[in-house]
């Protein structure tokens, strides 16, 4: 016999079958980190749009002092990485030569 449920929505027992969020949730979780001294911000690390951003320059500019070793940076694979610690304190000395 033929059955036309073409037109009929599938139904699926109500789970939660949102994986994503539950990874989410538990990678945030375990992913929070607490300095053990200093200010919070002391350690976190900037992306190159941070710097750029923070410093008031273009992402160009950056990527060349970074290059050429003005600018302390980590290169990670083909991303730049650079600690808040490590650039204000190039700020203050760059404020001091001058």
């Amino acid at each position: 016999m033929y059955r036309n449920d073409a037109h009929q929505p599938l139904k699926f027992p109500n789970r939660c079958t949102d994986i994503t969020s539950t990874m989410n949730n538990a990678l945030s979780a375990s992913t929070i980190v607490q300095p053990s001294s200093g200010p919070p911000t002391d350690g976190e690390i900037l992306t190159v749009m941070d710097v750029a951003q923070f410093l008031r320059v273009p992402k160009s500019t950056v990527y060349k002092l970074a290059r050429v070793g003005e600018l302390p940076a980590l290169k990670i694979g083909k991303h730049w990485r650079f600690l808040r610690r490590d650039i204000h304190e190039w700020m203050h000395s760059r404020s001091q030569q001058g």
